[in-house]
């Protein structure tokens, strides 16, 4: 049984179809790549299936069970976690915070007391929440900036940060939305390796839209090409690369 799997999936704004009967399936601890032109409905297809969304059409069945018209943080709570193409942290709070505050609902201190209360938090914790964020930072090579203010970081580490920020909860699914955009082939690399121990650790399923086609083509298992809105290939790496319809819709017909 696939971890995710959407039937016909269809989004229409105002007459304007932005994804078109899209099927798509991801089996645990699969890397799957989702690409296409700018525009072609990508980051939609995310945003339907993090529930930010409402569907127009079609279902979205996640292990085995049907979450049509969740609520984003009810998906999130089962286990579906998402990037946005931006990075997304607590500016003011220190880089080991961030990571604690989504950590906080698996301890016994409420939100607030994450945010404004962190040293006397130290004997309220069970020590677990800040074990898991030094290594979630560790893995990412970021453990000697912890006590740093996250907005004083560059963009590309704040980035970094997001996709860390998501790891903190757990998901058995992991949508990234152009992770690869802004950092540099440092960066890059650090995130690939994150992506690489979830995987292992966790059996993490892992969907990625990016830009970055030679990351795309050489680390994921299958990938998916979408172009206005519907989905015209699928297959291996290799398979993408020669087809096409692909190349046609990248670099347009003769």
């Amino acid at each position: 049984m696939a971890l995710l799997e959407t039937q016909k999936l269809t989004k229409t704004f105002i007459g304007l179809k932005a994804v078109t009967n899209l099927d798509l399936s991801v089996n645990e601890g699969q890397f799957l790549g989702l690409i296409g032109p700018n525009g072609a409905g990508k980051t939609t297809a995310f945003n339907l299936i993090s529930g930010v969304l409402p569907v127009t059409s079609g279902k979205i069945i996640y292990k085995g069970q049907d979450i049509t018209g969740f609520k984003p943080h009810i998906i999130a709570r089962l286990g579906i976690i998402r990037t946005f193409q931006l990075a997304s942290v607590f500016q003011d709070l220190s880089v080991l915070d961030n990571i604690r505050v989504a950590l906080h609902y698996k301890s016994g201190v409420g939100f607030l007391q994450t945010l404004f209360e962190p040293p006397a938090m130290e004997h309220k914790e069970d020590g677990a929440v800040r074990e898991k964020a030094m290594k979630l930072l560790n893995i990412a090579g970021l453990t000697g900036m912890a006590e740093i203010r996250a907005g004083n970081l560059p963009g590309g580490t704040q980035k970094l940060m997001s996709v860390i920020i998501a790891l903190a909860g757990d998901p058995e699914l992991l949508l990234l939305d152009e992770p690869m955009s802004g950092l540099n082939a440092e960066e890059i690399q650090t995130l690939l390796r994150l992506v690489k121990a979830i995987r292992q650790e966790r059996g993490t399923g892992i969907i990625m839209v990016e830009h970055n086609m030679k990351v795309v083509m050489e680390h994921c298992e299958y990938i998916v090409v979408i172009n206005f809105g519907q989905k015209i290939a699928e297959g291996t790496p290799a398979q993408i690369a020669n087809d096409k319809r692909v190349i046609e819709a990248y670099l347009g017909s003769e």
